[in-house]
């Protein structure tokens, strides 16, 4: 419309001018140039009459545009200005609760660090009054813990007062050599003496069970329990590892079945030797197994230690390959330091890993790693690897690893690790491929044959 409307004046500026021409030169007998001047000079007086009023028409369009214009700039910065005094005092009160929060959580923090040294100096009593005790030939008996509504594949078992305790109790194997030692792991192996536990590993800070991880506990002829920490060297000195992995993977795939049939959200860490993944003939009987149960690949994860995750050559590397087209993945424990590359692990299929709570704290340990402790967390999710707490012993450590984004966490202070019920390790019911048939001291080998045909 303003285009025709211009072209409607223009047309209108010629034919006024024209006429004025044509006047001037029919009725005042003016010579033709003397009129085309005259004509052109009158269309220009229209063209700047025209050009100048539109300019002031214009002009004062704009103006009352800009002056609406400030107007709402005006009512716009007296509302942000509302918003930003009214930011101003919520977090003021914020602050000013978490203040009195932490003011009244900090002496509860010290109660709580207290009673954990009076109940690790208890431990340490107890232990010192066990070996006297062990010494002259009379044992007290131990004191049993219920087992939580929650653990349902779990038997009792006694309570370990602290995870430092466990770990650094006193050596089962004194006096004996290490021929000795390997015979009597050897023994436990064929006697199926080499028990599965289970610790749960929960979200933070709801304390859901998530996870659990397969723990291994060798059972004496004399009923003592010894912890894998005490063993699994030897073991692997004497090529005993592969077969106790055979044993283990075998027990978590049945007890993964069980879980399922509970809740799928639930899944399993089942720990694997460096030694099995390059042992020719165990190894390939653990593929055909996992090959036969990849359907569960989402449930079962493989876990290896950092020390020896830095030992692994090609062949390693390859059998892990071969473990993740498979489907698993696997997760790293027993991290000594934070020297870690979050994408190699990443590109080999590990999606957890474990750092002991101590380590996370411990500023002097995080200073001479190559990165913040406090950062790890978003370092790993951003390729994918979730943090996980292990080794929490008391409720500070828990407080503290919140603010470093740790999602899960495991240790002594949620469940120490409870034997599975022997009922758990025949299997869920409704599966056809006679997992749930076969007894606990199945084989991989035993099944396998076993289920040839199905397989």
């Amino acid at each position: 419309m303003l285009r025709l409307g211009a072209i409607f004046i223009a047309v209108c500026m010629v034919l006024i001018a024209g006429s004025v021409g044509a006047v001037l030169y029919l009725g005042l007998k003016m010579d033709p140039r003397t009129a085309a001047i005259a004509a052109l000079a009158v269309l220009t007086g229209l063209a700047l009459y025209n050009t100048i009023s539109n300019r002031l028409r214009d002009r004062t369009l704009i103006g009352d545009q800009i002056a609406d214009l400030s107007r709402g700039t005006a009512d716009l910065s007296r509302q942000m200005a509302e918003m930003s005094r009214r930011i101003a005092a919520v977090e003021t009160r914020l602050e000013a609760t978490v203040s009195r929060q932490r003011g009244a959580n900090d002496p509860l923090a010290a109660e709580i660090g207290e009673l954990g040294g009076l109940v690790r100096q208890i431990a340490e009593t107890v232990a010192a009054h066990e070996t006297i005790f062990r010494d002259h030939g009379a044992m007290p008996p131990r004191p049993v813990a219920s087992v939580a509504p929650d653990e349902p594949l779990a038997a009792d078992v006694p309570l370990t007062l602290s995870e430092s305790d466990a770990v650094s109790g006193p050596r089962r194997f004194q006096g004996m050599s290490r021929e000795q030692i390997g015979e009597l792991i050897a023994r436990a192996a064929d006697a199926n003496r080499i028990d599965l536990y289970l610790q749960p590993i929960v979200t933070l800070p709801q304390r859901k069970v998530r996870f659990y991880e397969a723990l291994s506990r060798l059972r004496t002829e004399q009923g003592d329990i010894v912890p894998a920490g005490d063993f699994i060297d030897i073991a692997e000195s004497v090529g005993l590892m592969p077969k106790i992995d055979n044993m283990l993977v075998f027990r978590c795939v049945q007890v993964v079945r069980r879980l399922q049939l509970k809740s799928r959200d639930v899944g399993l860490f089942c720990n694997i030797s460096a030694s099995t993944l390059t042992d020719t003939i165990y190894f390939r009987q653990l593929l055909d197994f996992m090959e036969a149960n990849r359907a569960l690949a989402g449930s079962l994860t493989f876990e290896f230690t950092q020390e020896a995750y830095r030992s692994f050559g090609p062949l390693e590397y390859e059998s892990l390959a071969a473990l993740a087209e498979r489907g698993f993945r696997f997760s790293m424990d027993h991290v000594t330091d934070l020297r870690l590359e979050a994408k190699e692990l990443a590109d080999r299929s590990f999606r957890f890993l474990k750092v002991p709570a101590k380590l996370l704290l411990n500023k002097a340990a995080s200073a001479q790693s190559d990165i913040h402790a406090e950062d790890l967390a978003d370092l790993m999710a951003r390729s994918g690897i979730d943090l996980i707490g292990e080794r929490i012993e008391n409720e500070s450590m828990v407080v503290d690893l919140l603010d470093y984004d740790v999602r899960f966490g495991q240790g002594f202070l949620f469940s120490a690790p409870r034997p599975v019920r022997a009922e758990a390790l025949h299997g869920g019911a409704g599966n056809d491929d006679g997992a749930d048939k076969a007894p606990a001291s199945t084989s991989l080998r035993d099944y396998l044959a076993a289920n040839a045909p199905s397989l």
